[in-house]
């Protein structure tokens, strides 16, 4: 079988959802809407949207997780809860949580006028040096990425240049792929 690389199976960025990061939250939901009706040729949908600078460059990304705790602030108030996630919240924390930082007291009626003015630069992810891979790169090294950073995606460069995005579950497709073509 013939070494697979990261080109190989990357989404280029002209194919994927992009936002400028002086957009709205409202932008972003629509852009990622037209992504995913798009792309027909992908048994997966996107589930983020790219985020470029006022040079066109990728600057960060913004997740369907990031878009829906956008719409409530008082996520903010709490910190940095991820470490902790890794163990679990009971449902009686997380009720305490929701009570305590009155989680999603406001109603959702509102919900357009706060996604009209949430700006994307404020609640964009910005990606971290073990979230980029190069285009020549094999899929076994991507994959080391993926698994030890916990990454559901990797931007993919040629040089310094952003050329594409590789997601988790193209890459579990092509695992599974391999799987099935061996004869046990």
């Amino acid at each position: 079988m013939k070494a697979i690389s990261v080109k190989d199976l990357m989404i280029r960025i002209e194919d994927y959802a992009t936002v400028s990061e002086e957009a709205t939250l409202f932008d972003t939901i629509i852009a990622l809407e037209e992504a995913q009706k798009k792309s027909i040729n992908s048994q997966y949908k996107h589930r983020a949207v790219l985020v470029y600078d006022k040079k066109k460059r990728i600057v960060g990304k913004v997740s369907q997780l990031d878009a829906i705790r956008a719409l409530e602030p008082n996520y903010e108030k709490m910190g940095d809860f991820k470490a902790m996630n890794r163990y679990g919240f009971t449902s009686e924390f997380t009720k305490s949580l929701i009570e305590n930082y009155g989680l999603w007291a406001e109603p959702m009626q509102d919900i357009c006028k706060k996604a009209a003015q949430v700006r994307v630069k404020d609640i964009m992810y910005t990606p971290t040096e073990g979230e980029y891979v190069s285009e020549e790169a094999t899929l076994d090294q991507a994959i080391h990425l993926l698994v030890l950073g916990h990454h559901q995606s990797l931007l993919v460069v040629r040089g310094k240049d952003i050329v594409g995005i590789l997601r988790l579950t193209d890459v579990f497709l092509q695992v599974s792929e391999c799987i099935k073509e061996c004869s046990l």
